[in-house]
């Protein structure tokens, strides 16, 4: 997956101990701040809704749920030992290990959709009285706004990966900074889920925006550094990214976006 050769012609001359750390550790260490991201995001959110399950408040999740935290989950791992395996050297490894990507991301994919349509069929199907109206109506209003990150996900993670294997012979540099950047798109929602951030939803997804840009901040920090300047992977990258930020926040929380979102995922009578 995330090749980690260095280009002489690009890097500058390692002159202490502490450069040549980052020139080999840096993507394991992005990688490994997604694992931990989504573990501290999720782990107590998913422990909270087995328990209301076990306690009768709400029914069993939907399998495609757990589905989708495995192949997630596998997929954060992967990058890990993937960027581990190129830190230490093992080239060969990483190559033969990288062909379980061509598997695992179109059922990634396939299961981020499920997922969507899953949450957005339950709660359609939730009989009048269940639930008091205003609380219906505002985790609607919050599916229709979450639905327009989703989308974007949806649309630039395989488009990134996609990117990123067409590249990775010729251009390892643009390869391994792709892949941190199709790793970041799904983690807002681990984001969101620590309630103790803080954070402007259901607002504004300012703060959807501002996190995943925090957490990029490191390589990009890293580029500078090293490189004196930006690594053009992420130009491009963050430039594919900023239409659909701009999207959300004009279309965040409007009428015609929440009268639209729920036709999108097929389902009518909202």
């Amino acid at each position: 997956m995330v090749a980690n050769s260095v280009d002489v012609a690009e890097v500058k001359p390692v002159t202490g101990t502490f450069s040549r750390a980052a020139d080999r550790w840096i993507y394991v260490f992005m990688a490994g701040l997604f694992v931990v991201t989504a573990l501290v995001g999720f782990i107590p959110n998913s422990l909270g809704l087995l328990e209301a399950v076990e306690v009768g408040q709400r029914p069993p999740l939907p399998p495609i749920l757990h589905t989708h935290a495995i192949l997630m989950g596998s997929w954060l791992l992967l990058l890990l030992v993937q960027t581990t395996l190129m830190a230490t050297g093992r080239r060969g490894q990483h190559k033969k290990l990288g062909l379980i990507a061509i598997v695992l991301v179109p059922m990634l994919v396939s299961a981020m959709f499920g997922v969507v349509y899953s949450m957005w069929s339950w709660i359609g199907s939730i009989p009048a009285g269940v639930m008091e109206l205003d609380a219906l109506s505002g985790i609607k209003v919050i599916m229709s706004n979450i639905l327009l990150v989703q989308i974007r996900v949806a649309v630039l993670f395989p488009g990134l990966i996609a990117w990123a294997v067409l590249v990775r012979q010729k251009d390892p540099e643009a390869h391994k900074r792709l892949m941190i950047l199709a790793a970041l798109l799904p983690l807002p929602a681990a984001v969101d889920r620590m309630a103790w951030l803080p954070a402007t939803i259901p607002d504004s997804p300012a703060s959807i925006h501002l996190y995943a840009l925090l957490m990029l901040l490191p390589v990009l920090i890293y580029d500078v550094v090293r490189r004196g300047r930006i690594h053009r992977a992420y130009v491009i990258g963050i430039a594919l990214n900023l239409p659909f930020v701009i999207a959300t926040h004009v279309l965040w929380s409007s009428p015609w976006w929440l009268a639209v979102a729920p036709t999108l995922v097929g389902i009518q009578g909202w």
